[in-house]
């Protein structure tokens, strides 16, 4: 039975690899250089390194984060690296600050041309350590942040008839992770909305490209939130988040994300252990979840 769904694994890699061939022809490549890229949640993590990577291919860079501090220390890195950048400190769960953060970056470089939504947050712990409030927390942050900024936006794109936004989605929202549901939750819905408009905003020449990370050594242990248990659920994060079979380095997966930018892709998943997870709950849904409740077994109670 097993090795059935592996043989239609292989089949669905290889017809999937057939039809990415024929379309690579079709696609518009997109230069990044001297186009202005807002980036939120860019003053660290993998923000920053997107922000390294496209720096050193002539992107001009708006940054935006909740700590003008860690905005300033992002900027002064860059600009030693001699990167044109523009930070502002706004808090992209509201969307009066998002509208401003826009207009801000407009009146500076007299446009935007691509949006990366990268802001987010994590909150780790059981099922049964979270109320509605985390939920509502972590969709604030991880979904509708994004669609804030996208439609601040959007009337950019429109009037110059051209525009990219990458959203930087998650495995989390392909598969619901165990003890990590308020995050999984809001990547789905990520998900939903990113491709969903791949569709809807193509007619009106703006593209759109879903980022699909697995987990990524970006010192994120140190930023996440934690129910439950918590020096155990700490531990376990941060030891996943820290082997290289399963993480990835973010310049590594910010080299990735430009290279897909500039190819005009649609969707990403950055790593062979998500592509397999994500072909497994495709095609093995009831495997999955087995391994799954296996490792929620072995998970703080």
């Amino acid at each position: 039975m097993i090795f059935g769904k592996l043989a239609k694994i292989a089949l669905l890699a290889a017809v999937s690899g057939a039809m990415i061939g024929m379309q690579r022809s079709k696609r518009r490549k997109l230069s990044v250089e001297g186009k202005v890229v807002l980036i939120t949640g860019g003053s660290r993590g993998l923000g920053f390194a997107l922000a390294q990577e496209l720096a050193t291919r002539g992107a001009l860079l708006a940054l935006c984060g909740r700590s003008d501090e860690h905005l300033q220390l992002a900027k002064q890195a860059l600009i030693e690296r001699g990167a044109e950048v523009f930070v502002y400190p706004a808090d992209v769960t509201d969307p009066q600050q998002v509208d401003i953060l826009v207009q801000q970056v407009v009146g500076h470089y007299g446009r935007v041309d691509v949006l990366v939504n990268n802001a987010g947050a994590m909150l780790v712990g059981p099922h049964a350590a979270m109320d509605s409030e985390d939920y509502k927390k972590i969709m604030d942050n991880n979904c509708w942040s994004s669609l804030y900024c996208i439609q601040a936006v959007l009337p950019h794109f429109t009037a110059q008839s051209a525009g990219q936004v990458v959203n930087i989605a998650s495995i989390g929202g392909k598969i619901a992770v165990p003890h990590m549901l308020p995050y999984s939750v809001s990547k789905f819905a990520l998900l939903g909305l990113s491709q969903g408009l791949t569709a809807e905003l193509a007619p009106a020449g703006i593209d759109v490209l879903t980022v699909v990370p697995s987990l990524m050594r970006t010192g994120s242990p140190l930023n996440i939130g934690v129910k439950g248990s918590h020096k155990l659920e700490y531990a376990w994060f941060k030891i996943a988040d820290s082997l290289p079979f399963v993480s990835q380095s973010a310049a590594r997966a910010a080299s990735a994300i430009a290279d897909g930018m500039e190819s005009g892709k649609k969707e990403m998943v950055l790593t062979l252990p998500a592509k397999v997870a994500a072909a497994l709950q495709g095609l093995c849904p009831k495997f999955l979840s087995g391994t799954l409740t296996l490792v929620n077994r072995v998970l703080p109670r």
